[in-house]
């Protein structure tokens, strides 16, 4: 990612994207014209990951722990999940717009994650469900990462192209699932892009009203 690197405090407003792995792309705004990362630090990551619902507690107070007694080592796995957010930010930009032959470099990023993730996770069942866990104890620092590789596989192979989006607004570019029942969403969230947008519209109208002197 060519861009700015700038400090945000997540709100439930950033997460729009419909799944996890989606959010975790749209951590970089404004991809459409000047990129701002987010994640300035990996505190920001565990504040993200607080927000987003999807860990335990008990684990992001342990990778707390682990990133306050030994911060370069944490900004290391910051680099690691970036590398793996960029690679499917690329990814999915492709299958959204059904580009042909996928990227082979983020396709090659995003294999080495899942098959480093897979080294580290364990086989378990939830209920009759055979699935792949890993946990902060084999994981380490890695274990955000390793757990949306495994997760991104698993949207990989069921992500529905037409009901994939990009955000056409200004400054925006993020990516979203569209689980409406009608499947015309167009923006990210009508309480930004879309209220953004309908502004814009309506004083291009009025402008385009007033009698001419």
């Amino acid at each position: 990612m060519t861009g700015s690197i700038r400090p945000h405090t997540f709100k439930a407003r950033d997460l729009v994207g419909g799944h996890l792995v989606v959010d975790l792309v749209n951590t970089v705004t404004a991809r459409d014209a000047e990129p701002v990362d987010w994640l300035d630090g990996y505190p920001r990551l565990l504040e993200w990951a607080t927000l987003t619902g999807h860990f335990s507690p008990a684990d992001l107070t342990a990778l707390r722990e682990a990133a306050d007694a030994d911060p370069d080592p944490a900004e290391s796995a910051l680099a690691r999940i970036r590398e793996l957010r960029e690679a499917l930010h690329k990814l999915l930009t492709a299958l959204i717009h059904q580009d042909a032959p996928a990227p082979t470099e983020a396709v090659g990023q995003v294999e080495k994650d899942w098959k480093d993730a897979v080294a580290h996770a364990r086989l378990t069942l939830d209920g009759t469900t055979p699935r792949l866990q890993v946990d902060v104890g084999t994981s380490g620092l890695d274990h955000l990462r390793h757990e949306l590789a495994l997760r991104a596989f698993d949207l990989l192979r069921a992500l529905p192209p037409e009901r994939t989006r990009v955000c056409p607004g200004q400054r925006c570019g993020w990516l979203f699932l569209d689980s409406s029942r009608g499947g015309r969403r167009r923006w990210c969230s009508m309480a930004t892009c879309g209220n953004s947008a309908k502004g814009r519209t309506h004083y291009r109208r009025s402008r385009a009203a007033e009698p001419q002197e």
